[in-house]
């Protein structure tokens, strides 16, 4: 599924990316870091990515904040103003999962409860580097990386209190660890 996408994409947006920048209603934060990432010391021209004002000429769409009561029209209209083929990116963590505000009442979720996202950057913000590293990805430029996980326990050294180690000596309750293998 994977392949099938990566291959469609770099089918249908073998040019260069023209992409719509929408805030939905979030805290700027990853506006900031888009925006930063569009600046000359990114330069993300080079890859083909060029900022447009309107939908109509857009291929991408980048949604940053959560999905808001009050802007779900508008993302939802811009998102029906681009043309087909179209891509949606969720950038921050807020796009991705709600953030912060995801249980109060002017915030539906995440933007994939409006728009279908097809790619996630997840960060708070991300930095310019992962926003541009997950378009590339998206767009099959680089590889895919990811880092083993590995998971350990924590033993901490707190004794285990049992009835059974609780005894009495000269009217006081002591507790006497006793190893049992």
């Amino acid at each position: 599924m994977t392949d099938m996408l990566k291959n469609l994409c770099k089918k249908m947006f073998g040019r260069s990316l023209w992409v719509y920048h929408a805030n939905s209603g979030g805290c700027n934060g990853c506006d900031i870091e888009v925006l930063n990432v569009l600046t000359p010391y990114y330069d993300a021209e080079r890859f083909g990515i060029k900022l447009v004002g309107s939908p109509r000429h857009a291929d991408v769409m980048l949604c940053q904040g959560p999905a808001m009561r009050s802007t779900a029209k508008a993302l939802k209209r811009a998102y029906e103003a681009m043309p087909a083929p179209k891509l949606v990116f969720a950038i921050g963590s807020c796009a991705c999962g709600g953030g912060l505000w995801h249980d109060s009442y002017p915030v539906i979720g995440p933007v994939e409860k409006i728009l279908p996202v097809n790619y996630y950057i997840p960060g708070c913000p991300p930095r310019p580097e992962a926003i541009i590293y997950g378009v590339a990805v998206a767009l099959g430029l680089v590889d895919k990386k990811t880092a083993p996980v590995q998971i350990k326990q924590m033993e901490y050294p707190i004794p285990l209190y049992h009835p059974d180690d609780l005894h009495t000596k000269d009217e006081m309750i002591v507790y006497e660890k006793i190893e049992k293998l």
